[in-house]
């Protein structure tokens, strides 16, 4: 995959991301009207939480970065990749379903080890009927993981990336339904997961059916390709473990805080998933099988200007986001959210908690290059050591800072330990050859998008105390802030282009070939 091929794989991903991130805040949005930071809405997100807790320890742990890169170099050799994965999806639906039939049995016990400050009120109850109702949808949004992978590994990046869209559009139709026929709203929101899911599978299996691959479970055998799998997908089933008890540990500290404090850290990681989504997870998806390719073909070269290219956009596309996160916190929480059950008080402790996130966004994104390094070797085992040390590190500054900045600590520690997580992954890639190592494009123009982007802050944030009445004002502060982001964006890309950090003819020519 050529360079500007991998951009236009970037953009289809990114642009299917940030329409579902869109679709995301609406949800968001209506969440906060009707359930605003309290103990519903702090229920359905736990109860929400475990199944997408699992889903990143078995989807995005275990398939996305074992089960892509073998299917990838099968695809690419043509050997049977089709039998391999239909054995993969019958191995994987023994082990969910197992799963979902114990969650339902364990529910309350799950719901205390994501927050055991529930267990004083009435969240526990909630959350457990919650949680019940929504666990099924890792059995479907796993399968979905796998066929999306078997898309991803053939360039086909489009369905997968879209299919996250439905979820919320069905989020948003059932509180729509709900507010139009006196539903509970949050009993609603739990009956959409699973539906959701189902609707999501089927998105991916119909764009794979037409792409000509015929996925469906079979009974596991234990061949040679299966143990290879099991082998290297244990320390990426472990990896994306130790990822969820650093969320774990933030829901935690949160829980024993005022009611909504677990609402306030979710409506804020919504904010930063925004870039995070559309350029991050753009990023692994599309880099992770181009890798693999590259490395069966001994091309050491081409996989130095994919992996230096990958990092180039990921950085010149979070780093202005990271700086407008901070800088402009407060108004973007107030426009987005403040309205109905969502006050003041709930604004201003998002927009810290927005804030505290954007730090570590570049650290979040650069994951996301860095690790299919790793994962393209199939070496899984040194991110899992990494990922430990993280984990660590979150939960002695999770712990340790919230008797002084309570439960804005679990947010502080998430953002410490990526940047540890970065810096570990960064030493350890310097002996994995020519094609870890970032060319001299990359590191001339790093220095040059961090400087366009602190030109990009100073200006937004001198901005926006110029525009403060017109961005409370009811009606026309959406507009305001539209014209805010706006200036943001005209303001970084001059002063890039200016400065040196990219060229505009970069993106033009990747759209033109997108």
């Amino acid at each position: 995959m050529k360079p500007i091929r991998l951009f236009s794989g970037f953009l289809t991903v990114g642009f299917w991301t940030l329409s579902s991130r869109i679709l995301g805040f609406a949800r968001e949005i209506m969440i906060a009207a009707y359930l605003g930071a309290g103990p519903v809405s702090d229920a359905f997100y736990v109860a929400f939480s475990l199944p997408n807790m699992f889903r990143r320890f078995f989807a995005e742990g275990a398939l996305n970065m074992s089960f892509v890169p073998i299917f990838a170099k099968k695809l690419e050799a043509d050997e049977n990749p089709q039998r391999f994965a239909r054995e993969a999806m019958g191995g994987l639906l023994l082990i969910l379903i197992g799963l979902t039939v114990i969650a339902s049995v364990a529910m309350p016990w799950l719901v205390l080890a994501m927050a055991s400050g529930f267990a004083a009120d009435e969240r526990l109850a909630i959350a457990t009927d919650f949680g019940r109702i929504a666990f099924p949808y890792i059995i479907f949004i796993s399968m979905a993981a796998l066929l999306s992978g078997v898309l991803n590994a053939a360039g086909r990046f489009a369905a997968a990336a879209a299919a996250p869209v439905v979820l919320n559009i069905i989020f948003v139709a059932g509180m729509s339904l709900a507010d139009r026929y006196g539903w509970p709203v949050g009993e609603t929101l739990a009956w959409s997961v699973p539906l959701a899911g189902i609707a999501q599978l089927a998105v991916v299996w119909i764009a794979a059916y037409y792409a000509g691959f015929r996925i469906h479970p079979v009974w596991p055998a234990l061949s040679p390709d299966m143990r290879r799998l099991a082998r290297v997908a244990a320390p990426a089933m472990l990896a994306g473990g130790v990822v969820q008890v650093n969320l774990l540990v933030g829901r935690q500290v949160a829980s024993w805080y005022q009611d909504g404090a677990i609402s306030v850290l979710s409506y804020a990681d919504r904010l930063y998933q925004l870039p995070l989504g559309v350029v991050g997870i753009a990023i692994g998806i599309v880099l992770l099988p181009d890798l693999a390719r590259r490395l069966r073909a001994g091309d050491e070269l081409g996989g130095q200007r994919s992996f230096s290219r990958a990092a180039e956009f990921a950085l010149a596309m979070t780093v202005p986001c990271a700086v407008a996160l901070i800088a402009i916190s407060t108004p973007i929480v107030s426009v987005l959210y403040q309205r109905g059950a969502f006050g003041s008080e709930a604004t201003a402790a998002t927009a810290m908690a927005v804030a505290i996130y954007g730090a570590g966004l570049p650290a979040f994104v650069l994951q996301k290059v860095l690790q299919p390094l790793f994962y393209a070797r199939e070496n899984t085992r040194a991110p899992f050591n990494y990922a430990v040390v993280a984990m660590i590190v979150n939960a002695v500054l999770a712990v340790g800072l919230a008797p002084f900045f309570g439960f804005y600590a679990a947010a502080l520690a998430t953002t410490l330990a990526s940047w540890a997580m970065v810096a570990q992954l960064w030493f350890g890639s310097r002996q994995l050859g020519e094609a870890a190592r970032f060319d001299r494009r990359f590191t001339g123009r790093l220095p040059r998008i961090i400087l366009a982007a602190l030109v990009m802050g100073l200006a937004v944030w001198g901005m926006a105390n110029w525009m403060e009445q017109a961005l409370v004002t009811p009606h026309l502060r959406y507009l305001a802030l539209a014209g805010l982001v706006g200036f943001g964006i005209a303001v970084y890309f001059i002063a890039g282009a200016v400065l040196g950090a990219f060229r505009i003819s970069d993106f033009k020519t990747a759209l033109k070939r997108g």
